[in-house]
């Protein structure tokens, strides 16, 4: 039977791996930098294991960003300026706070004598988000929208901020307009061969696709990612179909087996 490890255990292993005279010399060449690109991989992982409901993987994935958590708070110990308790304690502390239908008396102990409405729940959670921002210094409404989000993710959340303070559409049909309206520009910027101005309107066409997802309540990162995977197993049956290694079809040839796959699947 295999040993049973604590978070204590994880812990005294990353220490042991930035010991500056045993420890590994990959860990120890590492800095806060070097490793995101780690930690976005291990995020996309669990999503990953999510998405295809292996849950049987979605603990180690869970694991592998848990260590990448873990070696932050080493780096941050060793330059005294945060330790992993430290981490813990504002966490818990920020959500205590920002649930005070649930803990009235914002401790942990306290405990709501009535329910409350989502909507009202929302409210107070955008409330104090907002004093929180103003209390770090973000005067500014986006301030704190992360600049290393995707950009779908990150349009979605610029769209969001600006409409908790009123700015947006009432409904859905504007919206589509809009859609429709940047299109036509970005197939006259085409026209014009001007490629500046083509990019321009072609983010602006994708920044209204965006805004059109978060109408209809649809996350659009995930949006996307279902249409990659639909696109890869249809062009997978089409290259079953068409057998690419041993012949050249033609576009037209192509074209009529992807509309086979296409109906084979309704």
């Amino acid at each position: 039977m295999s040993e049973k490890y604590t978070l204590d255990d994880l812990r005294y292993l990353m220490s042991r791996l930035r010991d500056p005279t045993s420890g590994c010399p990959w860990d120890l060449k590492q800095t806060y930098k070097s490793i995101t690109a780690y930690t976005l991989e291990e995020v996309y992982e669990v999503v990953d294991a999510i998405d295809r409901n292996d849950l049987t993987h979605l603990s180690e994935e869970l694991g592998d960003l848990l260590f990448q958590i873990i070696f932050y708070c080493q780096l941050g110990e060793e330059e005294n300026q945060f330790s992993f308790d430290q981490v813990v304690s504002k966490i818990t502390a920020k959500l205590v706070r920002r649930h005070p239908h649930v803990f009235p008396d914002g401790t942990l102990e306290s405990a709501a004598s009535e329910s409350i409405d989502q909507q009202a729940v929302n409210d107070n959670w955008q409330a104090i988000k907002q004093q929180e921002r103003h209390h770090k210094g973000e005067k500014k409404i986006l301030d704190d929208v992360p600049l290393a989000l995707p950009a779908l993710k990150r349009a979605a959340k610029l769209q969001k901020r600006a409409a908790s303070v009123g700015f947006d559409w009432a409904d859905v049909a504007p919206v589509i307009d809009k859609v429709k309206e940047e299109l036509q520009e970005l197939r006259q910027e085409i026209a014009s061969g001007d490629q500046k101005r083509a990019e321009e309107e072609l983010g602006d066409l994708l920044f209204s696709c965006v805004n059109l997802a978060r109408h209809c309540s649809i996350d659009p990162e995930r949006a996307l990612g279902l249409s990659n995977n639909k696109f890869k197993r249809r062009f997978e049956s089409l290259e079953d179909e068409l057998d690419f290694e041993h012949s050249n079809p033609s576009l037209e040839q192509m074209e009529d087996a992807w509309q086979k796959v296409k109906q084979s699947e309704h």
